[in-house]
């Protein structure tokens, strides 16, 4: 059976751009006849506080997009053991190892990858010897970094088409674990994806370039990755991000003036879902969804759609 998921991060409420990939997991699941899971990203729980996580839960059962999976949703800050276990794994391969870079030391030695401003690691403490590793540990706690390989990761997103990247040349070694203890995103989401069944991943754009090093991972920890849709980025009518410091796209607001069909209905009209911003439930629409129909370029919402 197709299980998708819902993997918000509770930072804050939920904007029109967190909702639409909501809304189109919900759909892609849906029109196969399979289910949706929920997951909550607070791996730093001290920026995701659980009142936002609650009203999460809340939004999206008053819009009509409730998960199927496992009550309550499941956790990423409770799951650190798990995800020591397959850190483990890694360095057991002797994949890890410490990084005593800072991020000025990082923005200055290297390019941006591609357009997107993230910065290809050099590789600075990859060859330190156990002597350097212990002077530098004395002054300064280690982040934790894997090596990957020179090696390109190619792959057909399910909206989006074919993609690759160098691991060594577009992305260079990438972080496992904080040097606070906090397990990184990229481990995370391949682990809990993993564990739970997840079949399909449908994400911003955004996070496109991310793929290649998950699937990496996957073929490295003996785990069955999913398909990929990654949809367009959602950006106000001024080409603007959104985003959850924008408080008038936040659910808490749009709940105040308008309802969980009006807020459905209007964005499927701006994805291409509908010819209309009529109101619709979430399930007025499986029927007729093709990933065909949504855009494979960033959406700008109209003025006054919202």
């Amino acid at each position: 059976m197709t299980a998708g998921r819902y993997a918000p991060s509770p930072s804050g409420r939920m904007h029109l751009g967190n909702l639409l990939c909501c809304l189109l997991a919900w759909l892609s699941a849906k029109s196969k006849g399979g289910q949706v899971l929920l997951r909550i990203e607070d791996l730093d729980a001290a920026r995701c506080p659980r009142r936002y996580a609650e009203a999460i839960v809340d939004d999206l059962a008053w819009l009509g997009l409730a998960a199927d999976g496992p009550q309550p949703p499941v956790y990423q800050s409770e799951r650190a053991a798990v995800y020591q276990q397959f850190y483990d794994r890694l360095a057991a391969k002797g994949l890890v190892y410490p990084c005593f870079c800072s991020r000025s030391q990082l923005h200055a030695a290297s390019a941006p990858h591609r357009s997107d401003g993230q910065v290809v690691y050099p590789g600075t403490c990859r060859g330190l010897t156990p002597e350097e590793i212990a002077e530098k540990a004395r002054r300064k706690a280690p982040a934790w970094r894997v090596r990957v390989p020179d090696e390109e990761i190619a792959f057909t997103d399910g909206h989006l088409g074919p993609y690759a990247e160098n691991l060594a040349r577009d992305c260079g070694d990438f972080y496992l674990r904080r040097a606070d203890g906090v397990f990184a995103y990229q481990l995370a989401v391949v682990v809990d994806d993993a564990l739970m069944g997840v079949t399909e991943v449908v994400r911003g754009a955004d996070l496109l370039s991310s793929t290649p090093r998950q699937l990496w991972l996957y073929r490295e920890l003996g785990l069955q990755a999913p398909q990929f849709y990654h949809l367009p980025l959602l950006l106000d009518h001024e080409g603007r991000r959104l985003s959850k410091r924008d408080g008038d796209q936040s659910l808490e607001n749009l709940r105040a003036r308008y309802t969980p069909q009006e807020i459905v209905g209007r964005l499927a009209f701006a994805c291409g879902l509908q010819d209309a911003p009529r109101p619709a439930a979430p399930q007025d629409l499986v029927g007729a969804f093709d990933w065909a129909r949504v855009p494979r370029h960033d959406i700008f919402l109209p003025e006054h759609l919202f």
